[in-house]
């Protein structure tokens, strides 16, 4: 126990480390004024604990944290992007962190994947989480093309980055790529796999169009409404998608709805629907879909 001065003092000290995130190294605390005698006090006290001799925590710190700093690694890639709210497909599930290229021998848990490689922007050595840069260069090396544009289109629709800035930093030429092919207007990840996939029908697609005062994912043509949905849509949300249906419907629109397993894992099934909406003209306003299917007809 800690007593009179020495317990305000602790208190300080504890609060200290709270507002650092749970978890900073110990020189960085000395230097805000906190004497090594009062850390070694609050250890002794069990109101912090030292992580590999160089960081102390409180004892209900982040566990990645405490394992990052451990481990002598930063939280970065898919890891990073999903503690930043980013879209990230559901089957990323190891835990990615990053280390320098000459970094000595890393000690992790079996279940972590060690990203060997050149920081783009210099990591402060007292970060235990990769910055968005660095973490979607890594996304972007590691993951699938699809996965790895949602995640940059999250994380510019978030107005976490901007395409300007990271198109200004020396990204390897396949991250680069996937940079230039990135917009911000993907409201989730799995939009971000609609303009790609049906990018060889020719077809106008343009994505969070706004129809009867809401916002739909895709606007195909003039009359073809595709909305994706995700886990969030249940409930009263499902309820008032389905009235903002109902409108579109009346208002002429033909609407295809589908959902997040339906993109990920049948995806020819969603292709087909949009297909036969097409050659049904249903993409069409009626006096254009009337005449193209006069068309189809006279070249039967």
């Amino acid at each position: 126990m800690v007593h009179g001065g020495a317990e305000v003092r602790a208190r300080a000290l504890v609060a200290a480390v709270t507002d650092a995130g749970g978890i900073a190294r110990r020189a960085t605390i000395v230097k805000r004024g906190h004497s090594q005698r009062t850390i070694d006090a609050a250890v002794v006290a069990g109101l912090l604990r030292v992580v590999r001799r160089v960081w102390i925590a409180v004892p209900t710190a982040d566990p990645y944290l405490v394992a990052a700093a451990r481990a002598g690694v930063v939280i970065s890639c898919v890891t990073r992007a999903r503690r930043l709210g980013l879209w990230v497909e559901a089957d990323a599930v190891a835990t990615h962190v990053a280390a320098h290229p000459h970094a000595g021998r890393i000690t992790v848990a079996r279940d972590t994947r060690v990203h060997r490689a050149v920081p783009l922007m210099a990591r402060d050595p007292a970060a235990l989480e990769d910055s968005i840069e660095n973490a979607l260069a890594i996304l972007c090396a590691c993951q699938p093309f699809e996965a790895a544009l949602a995640s940059v289109e999250s994380a510019l629709n978030k107005s976490l980055v901007s395409k300007p800035a990271l198109l200004r930093l020396p990204f390897a030429p396949a991250v680069r790529q996937i940079i230039e092919a990135a917009s911000p207007y993907s409201d989730s990840g799995l939009e971000t796999y609609v303009v790609p996939r049906l990018a060889w029908m020719k077809l106008r697609i343009v994505p969070q169009a706004w129809i009867a005062g809401h916002r739909v994912d895709f606007l195909i043509g003039t009359r073809l409404v595709l909305q994706i949905d995700g886990g969030h849509h249940v409930g009263k949300q499902r309820a008032r998608d389905n009235a903002h249906d109902a409108t579109l419907r009346h208002m002429g629109y033909h609407v295809i709805r589908v959902g997040y397993i339906q993109v990920v894992e049948d995806w020819p099934g969603v292709q087909a629907l949009i297909m036969q909406a097409v050659a049904q003209g249903l993409h069409l306003t009626e006096k254009r879909s009337q005449r193209a299917g006069v068309r189809r007809a006279e070249e039967m």
